[in-house]
């Protein structure tokens, strides 16, 4: 049976932050079985993007990835934490956002991977891609610990210890994951790479537009477990989440990589009844402020569309180019032909994802599955101007 301990943390600062992570790990049986000594073990924590500070649930907090590197050094290994934030964003400006420059000075290893030897691993047996563009660190690593934020997600309701280590792949890998599938694709990484744990950062979490402008949710816990389908049950759970919700949870499970089932998870420390908080969806998040606008949904879009365009239009907000959604229709699912009004110009048609492919003809599509943020804001931008926040279509490396 899978374990997963939920610790109280008893203090924020980096002594009660260590002492929670021991007893989490303590908890689902030590490290011995998964941390040798002269291990290389690759700590990857959430540096998706820098948020309005580093509290508010947007980054794993240094604290928690110290304790994990202690921890690992006193099993003899050799602990080093690497990240490469979203496509486009400078790595290394987040690093500094969330003070992991801090641990560098303490002589700690912070890797940004973006400037490390690109390197691939062949994955012949892969759903979504054959093999994974990343560096050579993530190769030589004998050991890959998980360490995301307790958080939601404006494309796939959450982003926890699986979906996380979407950070050990290249801006170009990211940006086709979103093309073929960004669900099926995070699950190709957890099967191709030795991850080994995941911890989740659970002190602070966000709740509504995550990844980076949801709202801070005070939690004081850690998650642990060996298991990456059972941890991120479990967190989606404190987090009011069915398991099932979440499909990347459900597909890493339906392809043998944990169990989801709560019954038929260990779950040690707190109850999880004692620490689940309700967090808002993204979907649930209301926008104000725009023009007028139409959209026609059918009853089977999904979750990722429909929260791609909430977060695409806080991106256009933040921009102050808004108003360039009056009069757009935008469509999500696959709405029949004949739900479509007459007379709409092909560049006020805005389709939402694969789905909508057999009305591509008909307006401007916003292709992937999920799509980007930019992807949406660019086609309602049209020619005009070159957008984009979070996702920048430029490469850096």
């Amino acid at each position: 049976m899978s374990t997963v301990s939920i610790i109280k943390t008893q203090g924020h600062d980096e002594t009660a932050v260590l002492a929670a992570v021991r007893k989490a790990l303590d908890a689902i049986g030590g490290i011995s079985d998964i941390i040798k000594p002269g291990y290389k073990v690759l700590i990857n924590p959430n540096l998706v993007a820098p948020g309005s500070d580093r509290f508010s649930g947007a980054v794993t907090r240094y604290e928690v990835c110290k304790a994990i590197y202690d921890i690992c050094k006193e099993a003899g290994a050799e602990p080093f934490i690497a990240e490469s934030s979203a496509a486009g964003v400078d790595t290394e400006k987040v690093i500094e956002f969330a003070e992991y420059t801090k641990l560098r000075e303490q002589g700690y290893t912070v890797l940004d991977l973006k400037k490390e030897k690109k390197a691939v691993i062949p994955f012949p047996q892969g759903e979504i891609v054959q093999e994974l563009d990343t560096w050579q660190p993530v190769v030589d690593a004998d050991a890959i610990i998980s360490v995301p934020v307790m958080k939601t997600h404006d494309q796939t309701e959450v982003t926890l210890g699986i979906k996380n280590l979407k950070g050990l792949i290249q801006d170009t890998e990211k940006k086709e994951f979103h093309k073929k599938g960004v669900f099926g694709g995070v699950v190709d990484i957890n099967q191709c790479v030795p991850r080994v744990l995941t911890v989740v950062d659970g002190i602070v979490g966000q709740q509504g537009l995550g990844p980076i402008f949801g709202e801070p949710v005070q939690m004081d816990l850690i998650i642990a477990s060996k298991d990456c389908v059972a941890c991120d049950a479990v967190t989606s759970a404190v987090m009011g989440y069915e398991p099932e919700e979440v499909k990347v949870t459900r597909m890493a499970h339906e392809r043998g990589l944990g169990e989801m089932d709560l019954d038929k998870i260990d779950i040690v420390g707190e109850k999880l009844a004692d620490v689940s908080k309700r967090f808002k969806r993204a979907s649930e998040v209301e926008i104000e402020g725009v023009p007028p606008f139409t959209k026609i949904e059918d009853d089977k879009a999904c979750t990722g569309c429909k929260t791609t365009m909430i977060s695409a239009i806080m991106d256009m907000k933040a921009q102050h180019i808004e108003h360039l959604l009056e009069g757009k229709t935008i469509v999500l699912g696959p709405v029949p032909k004949e739900r479509i009004p007459a007379g709409i110009k092909k560049e006020d048609l805005i389709l939402m994802g694969v789905c909508t492919r057999h009305l591509w003809d008909m307006g401007t599509p916003c292709k992937g599955c999920p799509p980007n943020n930019v992807w949406f804001v660019q086609a309602v931008a049209g020619d005009r101007m070159k957008v984009g926040r979070r996702y920048a279509e430029d490469e850096k490396d």
